[in-house]
């Protein structure tokens, strides 16, 4: 065999494997701190399990290649990469609940009725606002059905003032009926002592 020839393993696969492991186990951090931060601790020290066995595997890899710049070039790409790919993970299971305030100056049955008609559990209450009264409401909603309620409040009461602030936990209620697409329901859980 010839001393000369191109080492594919050194130079081509290894900062591939390199890419694809960083891509995965930061994709994992990303997921777990996010989990963490909602209270999932059920999930997370799995995810974090994983995460560093894996990152454990990717940097012996590194180390035994010392000498290869593409394999450093793969291990911060994937880096790189695993953020973005965390992010797009997160969104696209829209984990998580969020309380969605409404004030509306006019006459707030139509809105009422329209978020009623589309599934959506709410409490209405009569205010006192800085231009006189004001009608609030309140409904919680899972992250995936936000956009569902904010078009009914665009197209029902345009002019009406809202706030959005995520929830973490909750205990009863009424939801949009997702049990056939809620696959992470058992992430849901709320925080006991």
């Amino acid at each position: 065999m010839e001393s000369n020839s191109f080492d594919w393993n050194a130079w081509v696969f290894l900062p591939i494997l390199i890419f694809f492991a960083r891509v995965i186990d930061v994709s994992l951090g990303t997921l777990r701190i996010i989990f963490t931060s909602r209270g999932q601790r059920h999930l997370a020290p799995l995810l974090g399990f994983i995460e560093v066995f894996i990152w454990v595997a990717a940097l012996a890899q590194l180390v035994k290649s010392a000498q290869n710049i593409v394999a450093y070039l793969g291990y911060a790409a994937g880096f790189a990469a695993g953020n973005y790919v965390g992010i797009w993970l997160e969104g696209r299971l829209a984990l998580g609940t969020y309380l969605i305030r409404l004030i509306v100056r006019d006459d707030p049955t139509p809105l009422v009725r329209a978020l009623h008609d589309a599934g959506f559990g709410l409490t209405r209450l009569d205010g006192q606002g800085s231009t006189g009264p004001v009608s609030v409401i309140y409904t919680i909603v899972r992250r995936r059905d936000v956009q569902q309620a904010l078009a009914i409040v665009h197209q029902v009461a345009p002019q009406t003032f809202i706030s959005i602030e995520e929830v973490r936990s909750t205990q009863r209620g009424f939801f949009l009926d997702s049990a056939k697409t809620d696959w992470f329901r058992f992430l849901n859980k709320p925080l006991t002592g």
